[in-house]
């Protein structure tokens, strides 16, 4: 089973249509295709963009808490005690390296590879919502 790392564009973009791939996907969340790690940073950052998108995404506080309460229960937990920084060309995503890292997953999904270059060498890699439904083997 993959472990995973969720970039929060993800979650935005998945929020922002039912039909896209990013919706399909976060829909196999806690079916046990894979698992999805967190650390309180990202689940914090989740909260914080989805709260600040809210009018945009057309979704309500108790939605978006909803969802993010959902995530944490079918997320594995973990706690960082060792930074990698600087690693990535987007200082904002650095967490999300550390939670990777940490984790050992196997791979991060997001739409920003470009700022994740360099993760190979921890043995991760980058896929797209839509690619890792597919090396999932899961049709849309």
């Amino acid at each position: 089973m993959y472990r995973i790392a969720i970039d929060t564009n993800v979650i935005i973009s998945a929020m922002r249509s039912k039909q896209g791939a990013s919706n399909k996907f976060l829909r196999l969340l806690g079916t046990g295709k894979f698992e999805s790690v967190i650390s309180v940073p990202l689940i914090l950052e989740y909260e914080e963009v989805c709260k600040r998108m809210m009018p945009a995404l057309g979704l309500s506080e108790q939605q978006i808490e909803g969802f993010i309460d959902y995530f944490c229960t079918v997320s594995l937990h973990r706690k960082i005690f060792y930074l990698w920084r600087p690693s990535l060309r987007d200082a904002d995503d650095e967490f999300l390296l550390d939670l990777a890292v940490e984790a050992q997953v196997d791979y991060i999904v997001t739409f920003n590879k470009k700022d994740f270059r360099g993760v190979e060498r921890f043995n991760i890699e980058l896929a797209t919502p839509k690619e890792f439904i597919q090396i999932l083997g899961v049709h849309p």
